[in-house]
């Protein structure tokens, strides 16, 4: 390698690490989540990305990219489904054909149900994002963010 190449390489991983640090994709903090008896909660996350960016859909077009995925660990709820929205369809310069992305602000509703064993008060469910971020350039490593979603079951 010579040095000319590690410099690019050096370079282009700081690029990435300071777009990612940077906050390319937001999550406005999930409101507390009252969960009624008999009643099958739903939960919206506000997601956004940073213009300029996108992230592949949660069905991508290849089956090599990272789709963006929202999982919740075992808690008092259980996700029923998890609804993303539409995907937009778009030719990027990198690829031969057009991508399956999601970009700007959107919503991503999860449908819970009570499990069994959820027992009347405070609780938090954590859930896990995980999205690969992406220009009309490069993209950035996959990063997984964690959600607290705050929740009293009566």
């Amino acid at each position: 390698m010579t040095f000319r190449s590690l410099s690019a390489s050096l370079l282009l991983a700081a690029c990435s690490a300071l777009a990612q640090q940077s906050g390319v994709l937001s999550i406005e903090p999930p409101q507390k989540l009252t969960v009624k008896r008999n009643e099958q909660p739903v939960q919206t996350l506000k997601v956004s990305i940073r213009p300029g960016y996108h992230a592949n859909s949660s069905k991508p077009s290849e089956a090599y990219l990272i789709p963006f995925r929202l999982t919740w660990e075992p808690g008092p709820l259980e996700a029923a489904e998890v609804v993303y929205p539409p995907a937009k369809t778009e030719k990027f310069s990198f690829s031969e054909t057009p991508l399956s992305i999601y970009d700007g602000s959107f919503d991503v509703v999860t449908k819970f149900r009570k499990t069994a064993t959820a027992q009347p008060g405070p609780a938090v469910m954590t859930g896990k994002l995980r999205y690969q971020a992406c220009n009309d350039k490069m993209c950035l490593p996959p990063k997984t963010v964690e959600v607290k979603l705050p929740l009293v079951i009566e």
